[in-house]
Formats: structure tokens, C-alpha cells, sequence
């Protein structure tokens, strides 16, 4: 699981039959202190409710998969939360 934040929107005219209704979202991900942590990527939303400048967290690879009503379809990530608040404690030295 990781977090990311929505910077844009994916439409697409033809998808997959187990994506109908879905929507695609272009995802930033983020370390723990939500600076970016790799290159954007689409994300399914599997809550139904995520939209830009969300930040959210993802599941990747099967987990991402089997995270949207109809499992198993060809997905690599999908949004399965919408972050409130992130608190990390400094670490001790």
C-alpha cells in the first residue's frame, strides 16, 4: 500500500468490460512525506469517490485487481482509500 495524490483524469472510449463504470485516474505517488516518490501512473478507483488533488492510497499488482467489484482485471494500481490526515513522528537519533 502507498499513497499518491490525483494530479489528472484518464478517458477512455473502450476499456476493458470489468472496468464499465470505473473511472481512471492519473496518480503521483508520494513518500511519507507526501514529496513525490516515482513517475505518475493510472489507477483505477476502486472507491467511487476520489477526484483531483485527492490524496489517496493504492494498492498494486493482484491486490489492485481484486480491489474493484468484478476481481481479476487487468489493472497494476487502484485507489482504495481517500486520506484525511498523515502524521509521522520524527525519528529518534
Amino acid at each position: 500500500m502507498y499513497l499518491g495524490k490525483v494530479i489528472g483524469t484518464v478517458v477512455a472510449s473502450h476499456k476493458y468490460a470489468g472496468l464499465t463504470g470505473v473511472k481512471l485516474l492519473v496518480v503521483e505517488p508520494l513518500d511519507h512525506h507526501q514529496k513525490p516518490a516515482g513517475d505518475a501512473h493510472v489507477a483505477v478507483d476502486a472507491t467511487f469517490q476520489a477526484g483531483p488533488n485527492d490524496l489517496v492510497t493504492l494498492v498494486g499488482s493482484r491486490e489492485a485487481a481484486l480491489a474493484l467489484p468484478e476481481t481479476f482485471v487487468p489493472v497494476d494500481a487502484a485507489i482504495v482509500g481517500i486520506v484525511d490526515q498523515v502524521h509521522v513522528e520524527r525519528a529518534r537519533r
